[in-house]
């Protein structure tokens, strides 16, 4: 499997993870919100193979500062664990003249973080 196709799939885990706790990704930038990944951390643990199943595993970890921390897991569907990641995020408002990094975030996404911090949610 090409290493890059991770990285997207990084990207769905958390969007999807959100959606399942009442937060679609279109909501957030509909209030001129976005969360880019400023610290991506991909240890590869086994191959997969073009064709082969995997199950993410993703949620966020405790807030560092401005930074939103995320783990993500990869297994293959029999649970044995081929990659883990650690990605760090910024909550930046695109009102503004420019990217401008939020301290307090809000309502709605910090309540969907709580709420996906009570465990792992499963994506495919």
């Amino acid at each position: 499997m090409w290493h890059g196709s991770y990285l997207g799939w990084l990207e769905e885990a958390r969007v999807e993870a959100l959606a399942q706790v009442g937060l679609p990704y279109q909501e957030l930038v509909s209030r001129g919100l976005e969360m880019p990944v400023v610290h991506l951390e991909l240890d590869y643990l086994k191959g997969l193979r073009h064709g082969e199943s995997v199950l993410l595993e993703s949620w966020p970890l405790d807030r560092c500062g401005v930074r939103f921390p995320w783990r993500t897991t990869l297994s293959r569907s029999s649970g044995e664990k081929v990659a883990e990641a650690r990605v760090e995020l910024v909550v930046v408002s695109l009102k503004s003249a420019g990217w401008r990094v939020l301290r307090r975030i809000p309502d709605p996404l910090a309540l969907a973080l709580r709420k996906l911090q009570l465990g792992p949610t499963a994506t495919a």
